[in-house]
């Protein structure tokens, strides 16, 4: 009963204060759909309490049947196992803090904001849906409201053309990922005859040699399917070749940064993974394209994050490289150490983009670092939570980041293939890279002499209270997540923990070979984190000349990736200049020569004739009686001639 109010109080907090909201007023929409949240962390942290230590084994809430066709039967259930009450545990917490957060954030907000606070709440409610679903076809319906949700929030200041234009983005992008998704679920049903994880699961050894036939060749089912429903995942959680919508979504406000980086939207396409991992993990190939994607997205993503000036954009960037963490994890078979990631992730994520959003808050709306510098003597609580956000996410220890992401890096070398060998390399420079991007940010923002307008600075002030609280929480899940759930997730305790809703085949011992590395291997990410929080301050503290110098020295470099290894301008290229040439012609031949030429030169024609036709109506009974005449001998000529 409790894990069900978890899920659908957010649904009734989203109707109140986005329906009626207008009338009742933004203060009471605020606090009802405040409420409701509450209410759901409540319960979702009982439920996740109860479920670990409560005794309480897997197994389903039963809602209501759902799709009745023939033979085929679909109930709408609730997932109710440690995966399941894990992440709704931490989406209704960290949804919950930036509710309470936006209270604070929204209130220059010249319109009424119970829209926005609906969105939120439907936003948290469509993740739950997803994290729940008993089954694929329930998932598709959570995995496709929120990308509804993103869009409504990504574009809900929508008189600015740029939102619009970046919700539009999200919308497209995700939509070719969500095709594969699809396709992905077709070809499961297909195989299985069923798309409920119990059957499915149950049903893989009977499959085993099962095959599709593709583009002339037999491939495993298995392998065809992981690969497409992993497409559907690099759009949701923007995996590279399908995370360009993922910076632009920084359009809206900050507390849906938060929201869609941290506790929704792009943790979707991870947590599908490892709902998965029963299937998966007698898919190698296609686990190993899992893993070639995420090492390549986290090395990629952390390289771009170097040079970008707009704050929300390097922390927007960081989110696209620890995801491709999260995959690298799961691709090498460590889906506990994934989900150990994720969670820890969610905390620093939204703590630092929260912390953003204060920065944003006292700057008057500036986003550009180049235009701050020396704020921490007036946000000093804002200072001290983002210093800690940002240690999380370097991998600097005690913080929560160094348990989770040394673990990814742990497992990868430990997988002992080429593409875990691969993945290492590349998430051990994207940790010394992000370490970088880190200080960067600190040092740019908060230290150094001031670079606003002086009027800007003088009006700069720390946050009011209802956005410094959730700060103050998530820092300390920042600070203590890591070394809390460690032994749990993937410690000794982790078999009790997941029973069994993540899945290792009986050649998968990964896990117990994490602590069993070699020395350097182990401490290697920790010596290059630190090495490039070094770097950053003697960049941006000892010798701020010498990233002009470099930027100037390597100038394609900086440029290749200021302009983000032009991606954008790629797809512009190839797919949206052409689209936009079809469209013209369509639009020029087709709509305006075909469709409205045709009936349009019938039309003419027919009115020209008409217009003849009137020409020889004179009134003239003269010319009548003449036109007659010639009529009766043309008639009696005919005859005679037939005769």
């Amino acid at each position: 009963m409790l894990f069900a109010i978890a899920v659908f109080a957010p649904l009734i907090g989203a109707l109140i204060a986005g329906l009626p909201g207008r009338v009742m007023g933004d203060r009471a929409a605020q606090l009802i759909a405040i409420a409701f949240m509450v209410l759901a962390s409540i319960c979702g942290i009982v439920s996740w309490t109860g479920h670990i230590w409560g005794g309480i084994g897997n197994g389903t809430v039963p809602i209501t049947t759902w799709i009745t066709a023939g033979n085929f039967r679909l109930d709408w259930s609730l997932q109710y196992d440690s995966l399941s009450t894990t992440m709704v545990a931490m989406v209704t917490t960290v949804a919950t803090l930036i509710h309470v957060y936006s209270v604070g954030y929204m209130a220059h907000e010249h319109s009424t904001t119970s829209r926005f606070f609906g969105y939120l709440s439907l936003f948290t409610f469509a993740m739950l849906m997803l994290v729940t679903a008993n089954n694929l076809v329930q998932l598709f319906f959570g995995w496709e409201g929120v990308g509804l949700a993103s869009y409504l929030l990504i574009g809900y200041w929508y008189d600015r053309p740029s939102a619009c234009r970046a919700a539009v983005k999200a919308m497209i992008v995700n939509r070719v990922g969500d095709l594969s998704f699809a396709v992905g679920i077709a070809l499961v049903f297909l195989l299985f005859g069923a798309v409920d994880f119990p059957t499915i699961f149950a049903a893989v050894p009977q499959h085993m040699s099962d095959t599709y036939h593709l583009f002339g060749t037999r491939w495993r089912a298995y392998e065809v399917a992981g690969v497409l429903l992993f497409i559907g995942a690099m759009g949701k959680s923007a995996q590279i070749f399908l995370h360009t919508w993922l910076p632009d979504a920084m359009e809206g406000p900050t507390p849906v940064s938060a929201l869609i980086h941290a506790a929704t939207m792009v943790t979707a396409g991870v947590f599908l993974i490892a709902r998965m991992s029963p299937l998966l993990e007698f898919a190698p190939a296609a686990l190993g394209f899992v893993t070639f994607i995420g090492a390549t997205t986290c090395l990629f993503a952390a390289t771009i994050g170097c040079v970008q000036n707009d704050i929300k954009r390097v922390i927007a960037y960081s989110t696209c490289s620890q995801l491709g963490y999260m995959f690298l994890a799961a691709g090498v078979g460590a889906y506990q150490v994934s989900i150990f990631h994720l969670i820890t992730h969610a905390f620093f994520k939204a703590l630092l983009f929260l912390c953003a959003g204060s920065v944003i808050h006292a700057m008057s709306d500036e986003q550009d670092m180049r235009r701050m510098g020396g704020l921490w003597r007036h946000i000093p609580v804002t200072y001290v939570t983002m210093w800690l956000g940002s240690l999380a996410l370097a991998g600097i220890p005690p913080f929560a980041g160094y348990w989770s992401k040394d673990a990814i890096l742990e497992a990868a070398y430990a997988a002992g293939t080429p593409l875990g060998t691969y993945g290492y390399v590349c998430g051990t420079l994207a940790a010394l890279l992000t370490a970088f991007y880190s200080g960067r940010l600190l040092f740019l923002t908060f230290h150094g002499k001031p670079r606003a307008e002086p009027h800007v600075v003088d009006h700069v002030h720390e946050s009011p209270s209802s956005m410094l609280g959730p700060l103050v929480l998530l820092s300390i899940g920042a600070v203590s997540a890591g070394f809390l759930l460690k032994n749990l997730f993937i410690g000794d305790g982790h078999t009790a923990y997941w029973q069994g809703a993540l899945f290792n085949a009986p050649t998968n011992h990964i896990l117990a070979h994490l602590e069993e590395q070699p020395l350097l291997i182990d401490k290697l990410p920790i010596l290059v984190g630190l090495a490039g929080l070094a770097v950053s301050a003697w960049f941006y503290l000892l010798a701020p000349s010498v990233p002009a110098w470099l930027a100037a020295r390597f100038r394609p470099v900086y440029l290749f990736l200021l302009n983000k290894w032009y991606f954008d301008e790629l797809y512009d290229a190839i797919f949206v200049r052409p689209a936009m040439w079809l469209a013209r012609e369509l639009w020029q031949v087709g709509d305006a020569t075909l469709i409205d030429g045709v009936p349009n030169g019938l039309a003419s024609a027919a009115e020209g004739g008409a217009l003849t036709v009137v020409r020889i109506q004179t009134g003239s009974i003269a010319v009548y009686a003449f036109t007659m005449l010639i009529g009766l001998v043309a008639m009696v000529s005919v005859f005679l001639i037939l005769r």
